[in-house]
């Protein structure tokens, strides 16, 4: 098995790919160690000294570290990821959470899930992370950042410059675009 590396916008994050399927839908999102026991791939990567955080997603898995340097850090998580995977082991365990069909939600809010959907998380997965709709009130769309996009350096700019001004155009309805945890 070859696992490549990507760095990502984040420096304290990095990106792996297996060169296989992680998640068969959606992402998971693991800030800490306690929150992780869903996923035996998670447990396995906190277990590693200076592992902060661990993000699922289709075909990779992205990493935040805490103080300790990247060339100390990857072969440690290259070497756990390589033996979850040629064990066999489950990345996640259970049926994982329950999921928001959209039955419910106004026009707007579609519009805006949609564009969400099919214009910046295929971006932002490039990156390593993802951004997850959480609401839309008063004009104001609050999107949750994950992965290598949770302490960005350039969320903010990718928020406001990027995201932001696109639902502006899109949906005149949306007057700004918040980060909420």
């Amino acid at each position: 098995m070859f696992i490549q590396t990507e760095a990502t916008p984040n420096p304290e994050t990095l990106k792996f790919l297996p060169g296989c399927q992680v998640m068969g839908s959606g992402t998971a999102n693991f800030t800490k160690q306690a929150d992780a026991e869903a996923s035996p791939l998670a447990l396995r990567l906190f277990a590693i000294d200076g592992v902060e955080g661990v993000f699922l997603g289709s075909d990779f898995i992205t990493v935040t570290r805490g103080s300790h340097e990247w060339d100390v850090l990857r072969p440690r998580v290259l070497a756990a990821v390589m033996d979850h995977f040629t064990q066999g082991e489950a990345v996640m365990a259970g049926a994982g959470a329950a999921v928001d069909d959209g039955a419910d939600d106004s026009e707007v809010v579609k519009q805006i899930k949609e564009l969400i959907e099919t214009r910046v998380r295929p971006a932002v997965a490039q990156d390593g992370g993802d951004i997850v709709f959480k609401s839309f009130e008063d004009g104001i769309v609050y999107l949750h950042m994950q992965g290598a996009c949770a302490g960005c350096p350039s969320s903010t700019m990718t928020l406001k410059n990027g995201i932001e001004n696109m639902l502006r155009h899109y949906v005149p309805d949306v007057q700004e675009v918040r980060a909420v945890e």
